[in-house]
């Protein structure tokens, strides 16, 4: 299965008790923080659900 490498880059400060449920979930605590996961539909998810404060480094 493919990897995903998801990088925060916006910081947390300001956002929706649940985007920040979410990053917990990914792991990503600050700013410029990069994480590799399995691509699965789960992550997708959940990139998408925060789609202005992650990006997606290939």
């Amino acid at each position: 299965m493919a990897e995903i490498k998801v990088k925060l880059v916006r910081s947390r400060i300001g956002a929706s008790p649940a985007q920040r449920k979410l990053l917990d979930s990914l792991g990503l605590k600050r700013r410029e923080m990069v994480k590799t996961f399995k691509d699965t539909p789960a992550i997708r998810g959940i990139i998408a659900k925060v789609p202005h404060m992650v990006a997606v480094v290939e």
